[in-house]
């Protein structure tokens, strides 16, 4: 094994001539299956979007400017929308060992696999609530320093923007995961994530990506919110 890369508690390495994404927990125990290499839980690209645009900012040579724009430390917040069993936000709270994930959820079924993780890791918050009404868990979060969203309701860019202005500190970032197939099935997919991008208002969005080979028809979004001037 060869680390390529490391930053902020995500590294890039080699495997034997294949490319891998990691993080490194204090206990490296497996939570969905995933390999654990030298200490390191390999994070698959195939199961998370997040892996996925980590792989690919590391083959086009922007992996340290992508992870310097999230500006993560292990003290970091994070707000976890659409966090589903736990795959990726698993791995966020290896990256915050300090901080929080807030996890929000709208399926019971799934949130039932969330808390099971959730007692094993007590730096993730779970939150069974619909992510576009944000309103409805503000008495559980604060101000947070990234806002990551993973859904596939149809007003994709409204629910990140509406959940960024609200939560989101100023100089924060924004991923978002835009799922061109759940916003119109009829549509050119790339035509829906470029409509998708002008609406994400509140943010001004730094770089994008499509996540193919690992995800058809899925693109990544990372935004970043506006320092307010007094």
């Amino acid at each position: 094994m060869q680390i390529l890369e490391d930053l902020s508690g995500i590294s890039v390495l080699d495997l034997s001539g294949e490319t891998r994404v990691a993080t490194r927990p204090e206990v490296p125990v497996p939570v969905y299956g995933e390999r654990i290499v030298e200490g390191f839980r390999i994070w698959d690209p195939y199961r998370s979007k997040m892996a996925a645009l980590l792989i690919k900012s590391h083959i086009a040579g922007t992996f340290y400017k992508l992870v310097s724009d999230l500006n993560l430390s292990p003290a970091s917040k994070i707000l976890y929308l659409g966090a589903a069993t736990g795959t990726t936000a698993s791995h966020f709270s290896d990256i915050v060992p300090a901080g929080l994930v807030y996890a929000v959820e709208f399926s019971a079924r799934s949130m039932r696999d969330l808390l099971v993780l959730c007692t094993a890791r007590d730096n993730i918050i779970p939150i069974l609530e619909d992510a576009s009404c944000p309103e409805r868990y503000g008495p559980f979060l604060e101000p947070v320093d990234l806002v990551y969203q993973d859904v596939a309701q149809r007003n994709q860019a409204e629910i990140a923007a509406r959940n960024a202005a609200r939560y989101l500190k100023g100089g924060g970032a924004l991923v978002l995961m835009i799922k061109a197939r759940s916003v119109d099935v009829t549509a050119d997919p790339k035509a829906v994530y470029k409509a998708e991008v002008e609406r994400l208002a509140g943010v001004e969005v730094i770089s994008s990506a499509d996540l193919r080979p690992y995800h058809r028809d899925h693109w990544a979004v990372v935004a970043r919110k506006e320092v307010e001037r007094r």
